[in-house]
Parts: C-alpha cells; structure tokens; sequence
C-alpha cells in the first residue's frame, strides 16, 4: 500500500496537502509549517531548522506500522525512521494546534486567519485506517510518500 502526501498550500503556521492512497484520491492532511526539510538532508542540517512541535517533517519516503499510542490510549499508524522526529503519526485533529510534527486527515478544509484546518478528520481517518490495518495483516508493507508540489 502507498500512502502518498502531496504539500500544496502553506499557510502562516500550517501546510495543507492532499492525500492519496493507492493512486485514489481521499481528501487533505494538516500539518506544521513546511521549512524545507528533506530526508536526504544530514540530520545536523534537519535539526539546525526544525522547530519543536512547529515543523512538519522531511519530504521523503516512510515505512508505516501501526502501534499502540500511549498518548491516545488505542492503535494508531506510525511513520518509522523519520530523521530529527519521533513518534510521527497519522491521527484525527483540525488544525496545526494539534499536530506537533503528525499528519492529520480531513475530507474538506477551510482556510481562516491565514492557516488551513481540516473538517471531519474521524470520517476520514476512520474509512481509511481498517485499510492499513487489512494490508500489515495481509503481510504487505505500508509506506508513505510526501512531496511538495506547490
């Protein structure tokens, strides 16, 4: 399965993209503000720019598992290896206030203030999530793939 994040729209705080799974089109994810991280960069070179729970994470490609989430107390996916960050996951929420570095889903957005935000994040996190689920159970690896795009 191929989870695929393209970055099209910055705002003042946030980054909206567009997600895709498998080639289908799902609806858009909310992120931190994109400052040009790449996984290919050095990791001194990541950390030298990054802000704490204020940056969304390097362009590149991540393997996907999902794993119990002490913070949400249920399974949630995980992007695995992602350079200068930890526990990255893809989980419900509207707005850049509720990332710190993870991925949020929403079939609409909305654009107020100058930042995006994200509507009905469980319908969409919900429809897609028993499909990662199905593909780790049917043994088939997960990755997920961000580009910018704008």
């Amino acid at each position: 399965m191929e989870i695929v994040i393209i970055r099209k729209w910055k705002g003042v705080n946030s980054t909206l993209s567009m997600l895709f799974i498998d080639g289908k089109f799902l609806g858009y994810l909310v992120e931190d503000t994109d400052r040009g991280l790449s996984q290919s960069m050095p990791l001194s070179e990541i950390l030298s720019v990054k802000v704490k729970t204020r940056t969304a994470i390097p362009v590149g490609r991540y393997k996907v598992a999902v794993t119990h989430s002490t913070r949400f107390k249920k399974l949630l996916p995980l992007l695995l290896h992602v350079p200068g960050f930890s526990g990255i996951r893809i989980h419900t929420g509207n707005t850049h206030m509720n990332t710190e570095g993870c991925l949020l889903p929403g079939k609409q957005y909305l654009f107020s203030a100058g930042d995006y935000r994200v509507t009905q994040s469980r319908d969409l996190f919900n429809s897609f999530f028993p499909q990662i689920q199905a593909a780790l159970r049917a043994k088939s690896e997960v990755w997920c793939t961000i580009k910018t795009e704008y």
